[in-house]
């Protein structure tokens, strides 16, 4: 089974991104799963966002830190399971932490999403939260794990955690692809798989206002980037619940040789 993970979609040049790759690649995969927390130009997803995802061929969206950004999105995370926020909010909110679904194979996938707490807001433990995905999903049924935090440490660890019991540990958050994607006792880790929006801007924002902000320690409203974004995601090779490859995807519309460009890792 081919699964392919997108990294956080940034506002309307990285859902183009998703649309374009989807349109020529889907074919090649049997589950897509993308970070949408940052759909809304930076601040979460709207309902149009997630409809735009979906309709592109992606099958689960997770979320983040943003999750509640726009208004709608507790009315959202309650209409559909394949929308995932973080497991580590509390017990009680809105929407679910884990969905088990059927890749296009009929494989069964369960994907989860945690936060972590290092220079995050206050959250449940991850790791608990990491176990009761992976304890949800049947002996032999996939397990990916987005782990959405900032420390490189904190996600390392949380992968050495689920070494040998997730499928795949997923960084997201950080909106810069690393170079040390690897493949540990059938468990595919990457410390982030980078950011799908405009990669000329600071992590999605334009420069300008940016740069005012730093120089001058005065406010100014931050505005998304424009023009064609970079996709960043990685493939993943699985069988059962093991990891056999997993490869780094970097790739823009206008260049789409950059999709050959992959770092392999074998079984």
């Amino acid at each position: 089974m081919r699964v392919l993970f997108i990294g956080d979609v940034y506002g309307a040049p990285g859902i183009a991104a998703v649309q374009a790759y989807l349109h020529a690649y889907l074919e090649s995969f049997d589950l897509v799963i993308a970070n949408g927390e940052n759909a809304a130009g930076g601040f979460g997803i709207t309902r149009a966002n997630f409809r735009a995802l979906r309709g592109a061929g992606v099958d689960v969206v997770t979320l983040g830190n943003h999750t509640f950004d726009q208004a709608e999105a507790a009315e959202l995370l309650e209409e559909t399971p394949r929308l995932v926020r973080p497991l580590t909010y509390p017990r009680g909110t809105p929407g679910v932490g884990f969905v088990t679904v059927s890749a296009r194979g009929g494989e069964r996938v369960t994907v989860g999403q945690v936060m972590g707490r290092l220079f995050m807001e206050p959250m449940d433990d991850p790791f608990e939260a990491a176990d009761a995905v992976v304890e949800a999903a049947g002996p032999d049924e996939a397990v990916i794990v987005d782990v959405h935090a900032e420390a490189t440490s904190e996600k390392k660890v949380l992968a050495y955690h689920l070494e040998g019991r997730a499928s795949a540990v997923i960084g997201t958050h950080t909106h810069v692809q690393t170079a040390d994607e690897a493949l540990q006792a059938g468990t595919a880790t990457i410390t982030d798989v980078g950011m799908t929006g405009v990669e000329r801007s600071s992590i999605g924002m334009r420069f300008e206002e940016v740069y005012h902000r730093m120089r001058t320690k005065r406010p100014k409203r931050f505005k998304p980037a424009t023009g064609q974004a970079t996709l960043c995601a990685v493939a993943l090779e699985l069988e059962g619940r093991r990891a056999l490859a997993i490869e780094r995807i970097r790739w823009r519309a206008d260049a789409p040789e950059s999709s050959h460009a992959l770092h392999r890792h074998g079984s």
